[in-house]
């Protein structure tokens, strides 16, 4: 997908049927089609916040600029889950499907909560670095977090 070919809101809804697409969030979910993980970040104070709000929650300032992030960082709160909602690619029964919270590198206290992938769940502690990562859910790109191999 291009810039130039930027799905409607109704394309967006049913791109992402498991998800309650708003005016606040669609610039999200946009993102994701493009493998981009945007954050809103207030023009006038430069803080990023998510999830995405009408006014910063730091200044109140209504002019949000949906803004890409790297996507690393570091676990800040993990929990495994041994039952759950059915899920692409998870098996509840093999093994608990780790969620984590990681904490972007670009400001302190900007979290993003989704899964790891590539790694058992064991190996998903608070503290390691992780990076993003796309898999396909439902047809559509869904962001995960691996784990970053030490040098």
């Amino acid at each position: 997908m291009t810039l130039t070919e930027i799905p409607s809101d109704a394309e967006l809804v049913e791109r992402f049927p498991y998800a309650s697409i708003d005016h606040d969030n669609k610039a999200l979910y946009r993102g994701w089609l493009e493998k981009s993980l945007r954050m809103n970040r207030c023009d006038d104070c430069q803080r990023f916040h998510h999830p995405p709000k009408p006014v910063c929650p730091s200044c109140w300032c209504s002019s949000l600029v949906p803004s890409e992030v790297s996507g690393r960082g570091t676990i800040h709160l993990a929990m495994f889950l041994h039952q759950g909602p059915p899920a692409p690619g998870v098996d509840y029964a093999k093994a608990p499907h780790p969620v984590v919270t990681v904490e972007l590198e670009e400001q302190e206290g900007l979290r993003f909560t989704s899964t790891v992938a590539g790694c058992a769940p064991e190996e998903v502690r608070i503290g390691a670095l992780v990076e993003l990562d796309w898999v396909d859910r439902l047809g559509a790109p869904f962001p995960v977090f691996r784990l970053v191999e030490k040098s």
